[in-house]
C-alpha cells in the first residue's frame, strides 16, 4: 500500500498493457455472448485467435490516437472521447477486414459482426470504467492512507466553475482539503448531488454543515457574483470562523486549466462595498498613441500604475519624473524587463525646482502631462505646512504654467477627496491647486479660444494598497502580532483600487474638454474599524484574542469622514454612470495667481502661522480639525 500511495502517475506501458488485456477479454466475451457460452462452438470459431487479432488491431490504432498517454488519475471528458475514437476506428477497421476477407478471399470473417459489436461496446465501457476506478483509487489512497489531517471545506457555486474547482482539489496530491458539500443560490439545485456531494441552498445550512463536518474553509466559485452577495458570504464565514478563498476568473487560469494552487485567498479589494469599476474607452489610445507623455510622481503608487497602463496605448515616449531615487530606479528596472518595447526616459527631479522643470519641458516637449506628484500624508504635512504648500500648490503651478508655454495638449491633475471641505493643510493645499488649474483653464478659454492647454482634475478617495495607506499598515501590524492601531471607532473612508484610480485618470484625460473636476461614484464608505476586524479574521486570527485593536485618537488635521463634494458643489452626469463632474464655482485667475505668488514671500520665513493663515484665506472652506491651527479659525 505504501508503494501505491507514493505512485503518482502510472507508466504508459502499464496503461497500454491493461488496455490490451481489456481488448482481448472483451473480444473473448463477445464470442461467449454470441454462442451462448457454449465452449465447443467457441473453439470451432477459433475465439482465442480472433480475440488476439482484435487486441493487435486495437494496439495499432492506439499508436495513432495515443489514448494510453493520459494521466489516469486526471481522467476527464477528453480522455473518454479519445477512447471512443480508438474503439470506433478499430471497429471500422475490422468491418473493412471482414468485408475484404469475405468478398475477395472467400474466407470466413476475422470476427463475426455480432462479436465485433459486443466486443467494441464492452471495450469502450471497460476502458473508461477502469480509468475512473483507478482515479478514485488514487483519491482514496490520498485521503485514506496518507498520514495527514484533511481539512473539510465546502464550495459555494454548483456550476461549471465549482465542479472544476472540486476536481482540481480532488486531483491535487498536495491538497489537504476534502470537499464535503456544495452551496448554491439556485433553488433548483437544492438536494441534488455532484460527485456524491450534496448541494445545499445558499447559506441557509452553512452553520449546520460547519458543526456536522467541522468545516474550516469555503471556496467561492461563482462567476459574476455581485459584491453585495460576496460580502454576505464573507461576513457569514467570518461569523462562523470559516476561512474564505476564491476561484480566479477563467482568463487567469494557466493553459485553460484550474489548479488547486490557483485558488486564492480573499483580498481586501474584494470587500469594496460596490462593484469594481471597469473602463474601456477606445479613445484613450487615440489620445496617447505616438505621443510624448510625462508623468510626475512616476515612482509612486498611482504614478507607477499610470505608467504601466499608458504603456499599453503605444506612446512615443513616457517621461517618468520623480524626486524619489530608489523607487524611480525600481520602476525603470520593471519597465526594462516587462515592457522592453516601450520607450521611457527616467528623470530625477523636483517639481518645486522651476529651472529644472523648464529644462525638462524644453528637452522632451511633452504633449500630455499627468501630474501625480504630491505630498499626501496628512499628519506629516500638518507638521510641515511649508513643504505641503511648496510641493502641492507651487509645484502644481510651475508644471501648469510650463504646460501652457510648451503648448501641452492636456494636463490631468490628480487630486483627492481630502480637498473637499478640507480640515488639514494637505487637503487645503490640494484644493488650492485645484482652484488654480481650473481658473487657469477658464482664463485660457476666454483669452485664447483658438488653441490652449486643457486642464482636467480627477478627485478620488483612499487607494487600497498605495504607499502609506492604511491597508499595508494593518498587514504589517498583523504580521507583527498586533496591536492594530485605529484612530477612532467611527472613522470612515471611501476606497478604490490602484487600477481603478488610474483608469479614472486616463478616462478623465479623454473625456475632459477642460476645466472639469471628475469624481467617482465610490459606493458607500467603509468603516475603518470593520476593515481592521475583517483583515484580522481573514488572516486566520481572532479579534481581541490573537490581535488586539487599539484606538489612538484622531491625528492632527484628520476628520471622521471624507466627502467627494463640498456644500456648494453639485454634479453633472457623464456617459459613464460611475463618473460625474463636480460643478464648482471658479475663482478669478488673476486673484488666485496673485495669492499663490504671495506664498513665495512666506516660504522660508519660518512662520507657519502666517503661511496657514494665508492658505485659509485662499481656501475659505478650510476649517482645521484636531490641529493646532484651529486657533486661526477662532480669530476670523
Amino acid at each position: 500500500m505504501n508503494f501505491l500511495s507514493r505512485l503518482k502517475i502510472l507508466p504508459r506501458w502499464i496503461i497500454a498493457s491493461l488496455d490490451s488485456l481489456i481488448l482481448f477479454h472483451c473480444a473473448l466475451f463477445g464470442y461467449l455472448v454470441r454462442f451462448n457460452f457454449e465452449l465447443e462452438l467457441i473453439e470451432q470459431y477459433d475465439a482465442f485467435a480472433g480475440s488476439f487479432t482484435f487486441m493487435i488491431g486495437g494496439l495499432l490504432v492506439m499508436q495513432n490516437t495515443r489514448s494510453y498517454e493520459g494521466i489516469v488519475r486526471h481522467t476527464g471528458f477528453r480522455d473518454g472521447s479519445n477512447i471512443f475514437k480508438t474503439v470506433l476506428i478499430n471497429f471500422i477497421l475490422f468491418l473493412f477486414l471482414n468485408f475484404f476477407h469475405g468478398s475477395f478471399l472467400n474466407d470466413k470473417f476475422l470476427l463475426p459482426t455480432s462479436v465485433l459489436i459486443v466486443a467494441s461496446l464492452s471495450a469502450m465501457f471497460m476502458l473508461i470504467f477502469y480509468r475512473l476506478l483507478v482515479k478514485e483509487l488514487f483519491v482514496y489512497l490520498k485521503n485514506g492512507f496518507a498520514q495527514k489531517d484533511l481539512r473539510h471545506g465546502v464550495i459555494f457555486g454548483a456550476g461549471e466553475a465549482g465542479i472544476i474547482a472540486q476536481e482540481a482539489i480532488k486531483n491535487d496530491s498536495k491538497s489537504q482539503m476534502n470537499i464535503v458539500a456544495f452551496l448554491d443560490d439556485d433553488t433548483k439545485k437544492d438536494g441534488k448531488n455532484i460527485d456524491g456531494k450534496r448541494i445545499y441552498k445558499g447559506l441557509d445550512d452553512l452553520e449546520k454543515l460547519v458543526k456536522q463536518f467541522n468545516i474550516t474553509e469555503l471556496i467561492i466559485a461563482v462567476r459574476d457574483l455581485s459584491v453585495h452577495r460576496k460580502n454576505e458570504i464573507i461576513d457569514e464565514c467570518l461569523r462562523l470562523n470559516v476561512s474564505v478563498s476564491m476561484v480566479p476568473p477563467v482568463d487567469q487560469w494557466i493553459n485553460g486549466g484550474l489548479t488547486a494552487g490557483a485558488i486564492r485567498e480573499i483580498k481586501i479589494e474584494d470587500l469594496l462595498s460596490r462593484e469594481q469599476i471597469i473602463l474601456d474607452n477606445p479613445r484613450i489610445e487615440q489620445d496617447l498613441k505616438d505621443k510624448v507623455v510625462m508623468v510626475s510622481g512616476a515612482a509612486g503608487s498611482i504614478g507607477s500604475e499610470l505608467c504601466r497602463q499608458i504603456s499599453y496605448y503605444h506612446p512615443k515616449l513616457i517621461v517618468m519624473l520623480d524626486i524619489a531615487e530608489s523607487p524611480l530606479y525600481d520602476i525603470e528596472q520593471e519597465f526594462r524587463e516587462q515592457h522592453p518595447n516601450c520607450a521611457i526616459k527616467i528623470v530625477l527631479g523636483d517639481v518645486k525646482n522651476k529651472k529644472k522643470m523648464k529644462e525638462i519641458f524644453k528637452e522632451f516637449k511633452p504633449q500630455v502631462v499627468f501630474h501625480a506628484a504630491a505630498y499626501k500624508h496628512v499628519p506629516m504635512m500638518e507638521n510641515y505646512p511649508e513643504e505641503a504648500v511648496h510641493a502641492n500648490v507651487i509645484g502644481t503651478k510651475i508644471l501648469a504654467d510650463l504646460s501652457v508655454l510648451s503648448q501641452v495638449e492636456k494636463f490631468v491633475f490628480v487630486s483627492t477627496d481630502k480637498a473637499v471641505n478640507p480640515t488639514n493643510v494637505m487637503g487645503a493645499s490640494k484644493r488650492a491647486a485645484e482652484m488654480y488649474v481650473q481658473a487657469l483653464n477658464e482664463y485660457l478659454e476666454a483669452n485664447h479660444k483658438k488653441y490652449h492647454t486643457r486642464f482636467i482634475t480627477t478627485r478620488f478617495g483612499n487607494v487600497l494598497g498605495s504607499n502609506g495607506s492604511v491597508i499595508p499598515l494593518f498587514k504589517k501590524q498583523i504580521l507583527n502580532g498586533g496591536p492594530i492601531s485605529v484612530t477612532h471607532p467611527d472613522i470612515t473612508r471611501y476606497f478604490m483600487t490602484i487600477p481603478e484610480a488610474c483608469q479614472l485618470v486616463l478616462e478623465a484625460g479623454v473625456m475632459g474638454e477642460g476645466g472639469e473636476i471628475f469624481v467617482f461614484d465610490m459606493g458607500e464608505p467603509l468603516k475603518i474599524l470593520d476593515l481592521a476586524k475583517k483583515m484580522i479574521q481573514l488572516s486566520g486570527k481572532k479579534v481581541d484574542v490573537d490581535i488586539k485593536i487599539q484606538f489612538t485618537g484622531l491625528r492632527e488635521g484628520e476628520k471622521l469622514y471624507e466627502e467627494l463634494l463640498n456644500d456648494f458643489e453639485t454634479v453633472k452626469i457623464t456617459h459613464h454612470p460611475k463618473i460625474k463632474i463636480a460643478q464648482v464655482q471658479t475663482s478669478s485667475y488673476h486673484r488666485i495667481d496673485g495669492q499663490i505668488e504671495f506664498f513665495h514671500e512666506l516660504i522660508g520665513k519660518n512662520n507657519e502661522t502666517d503661511l496657514v493663515r494665508h492658505l485659509k484665506s485662499l481656501v475659505p472652506e478650510y476649517i482645521s480639525n484636531s490641529s493646532r491651527f484651529e486657533v486661526l479659525d477662532r480669530m476670523n
